[in-house]
């Protein structure tokens, strides 16, 4: 199984910056991608972790439709429980892309290196759901992504996996 063709079959396009599947679906395929820091041409790419199944990019998608995105983000500052996860998935966040960059500071100089899930610069609103509920899937114990991700209802799809493998 060839795992970056079946993300590209997912995401519509090659994925960029594409270092591995960091998570699976429970039909044994990619719902989680990692991202290197930075892709081939030195541009900064800063979701490391990147939600690839079509059934949760789409369960995301409505969340944030509803505003999920302000509503999360409130929970955030006010439970102090949430907003320590976040401050920890942050900060674990800014680690883990420094340890994929290596040596690499692309055409930002490392810029992007210090950039919060999905690439918040503010931590303190989040920015993208999708990526969180990512770094839920690929770093297990991150409590508002998973808070998030217990939002979605199936969190995944009942019958069969959505991803055309064939």
């Amino acid at each position: 199984m060839d795992e970056r063709a079946i993300v590209e079959r997912q995401i519509g396009r090659p994925p960029r910056a594409f270092r591995r599947v960091a998570a699976q679906c429970p039909y044994g395929l990619p719902a989680v991608t990692e991202q290197v820091p930075y892709d081939a041409s030195g541009d900064p790419f800063p979701t490391t972790y990147y939600l690839t199944c079509p059934h949760l990019v789409s369960a995301v998608s409505r969340l944030e439709a509803e505003g999920g995105v302000e509503r999360w983000s409130r929970r955030a500052e006010s439970d102090q429980a949430l907003a320590t996860s976040l401050a920890r998935a942050t900060e674990e966040q800014r680690k883990v892309r420094r340890e994929l960059a290596e040596d690499a500071r692309g055409r930002d100089e490392g810029a992007s290196l210090d950039l919060g899930i999905g690439g918040s610069r503010d931590t303190r609103n989040l920015k993208c759901l999708h990526a969180h509920a990512a770094f839920a899937l690929a770093r297990p114990g991150y409590r508002l992504g998973e808070a998030i991700l217990a939002e979605l209802e199936p969190l995944w799809p009942a019958e069969d996996c959505c991803s055309d493998t064939s």
